[in-house]
């Protein structure tokens, strides 16, 4: 295999380049007038954007990257900030039954991505509501 394939639905193709240019660090390979298409190196990752009349809410729970260290982590949450994104810690946090060192930025459209790196593992899945792949008001389960 050579990438991952993701494609999402996104109501303003260009607000959302505007915010996946900044989120991977690069511009899209390919644009249309209701497409774009983002393709990554590291980590193998073919992302396209296609426009709907209508996005309702996250249609999926998350999506992320493991990254090697905190140093990474920390790298990241600096130069999205840098970019004008609000980014929401959570370190030395248990999620999905793993200790981690993570934060959030959500798109235009509501899709949450998270940069995590893993301490260790847990025996128990959280440390408490208000962390852990959580995207509304209702808890959402995934496998992180």
């Amino acid at each position: 295999m050579k990438y991952v394939h993701l494609g999402i639905n996104v109501t303003n193709l260009e607000t959302s380049i505007e915010f996946y240019q900044k989120l991977f660090g690069m511009p899209p390979i390919k644009v249309k007038v209701d497409y774009a298409k983002f393709l990554l190196e590291i980590p193998g990752l073919n992302f396209t954007l296609n426009v709907q009349d209508e996005v309702k809410g996250n249609q999926v729970n998350h999506f992320g990257f493991q990254v090697d260290s905190l140093e990474e982590v920390l790298t990241h949450k600096d130069r999205l900030e840098t970019e004008g994104f609000f980014a929401r810690e959570e370190m030395d946090t248990t999620c999905c039954y793993a200790v981690q060192d993570k934060f959030w930025v959500t798109d235009p459209d509501g899709n949450e991505w998270e940069f995590f790196y893993t301490k260790t593992d847990s025996e128990v899945e959280e440390q408490d509501s208000t962390s852990c792949c959580i995207t509304s008001n209702k808890r959402k389960k995934s496998a992180c």
